[in-house]
């Protein structure tokens, strides 16, 4: 289980996010504004106006998390279990409420109209699609994966080779032959003198 911890998590982030992504486009609740007027549909995004680029910050939380470090995992864990908790706040009041102030901005778009007040006058009624719903079981099961996260970021496997820095390799290399003119110039290149060590 341990072994797997770090493609779980990712994988878990990954696809929360990009559900947040695609119900952000997708239509969240339908308004009717009187008997003759057509329903409005009402997208994720504009229900929830955060929920486009907090659902893309999960994304690059997701995908940077499979390369960096133990400390850094607790600090993208932790910002995962925030934004989860943000996000499903919002959309908790949106599948419980059904607040006149997720559909304003769509209101307004269609009648020109604004202000709480006379754009809550014009709503007949509200109804929702199943989005709202999946969406926030997204959000919980995003709550689980960071704190997951939390919990098992200092059990998880280092990264390979490719994700080490230039010191990392050339210390590794250092120890395991001789210092020679190509581990010299790389020295400079990191601003380091090699004139300046003692002599063996």
């Amino acid at each position: 289980m341990i072994r797997r911890a770090r493609l779980l998590a990712v994988t878990a982030i990954l696809a929360c996010g990009a559900l947040g992504v695609i119900s952000s486009t997708q239509t969240w609740l339908t308004v009717a504004l009187g008997e003759d007027a057509p329903l409005l549909p009402v997208a994720g995004a504009s229900a929830v106006p955060v929920l486009a680029p907090l659902s893309l910050a999960v994304l690059a939380l997701g995908g940077a998390l499979s390369i960096v470090g133990t400390v850094v995992r607790y600090v993208f864990g932790a910002l995962t279990v925030v934004i989860a908790v943000l996000l499903g706040w919002l959309t908790a009041q949106v599948v419980f409420a059904l607040p006149t102030s997720a559909v304003a901005s769509t209101v307004t778009e269609w009648t020109g109209i604004t202000g709480e007040a006379a754009v809550a006058a014009l709503v007949v009624s509200i109804t929702s699609t199943p989005w709202p719903v999946v969406t926030l079981i997204g959000w919980i099961a995003l709550c689980a994966a960071g704190l997951f996260t939390l919990v098992t970021a200092s059990r998880w496997r280092r990264t390979g080779r490719r994700y080490r820095t230039d010191e990392t390799i050339g210390a590794t290399a250092g120890g395991s032959r001789p210092h020679d003119a190509i581990d010299s110039w790389d020295d400079l290149s990191r601003g380091d003198d090699p004139t300046d060590r003692p002599l063996d």
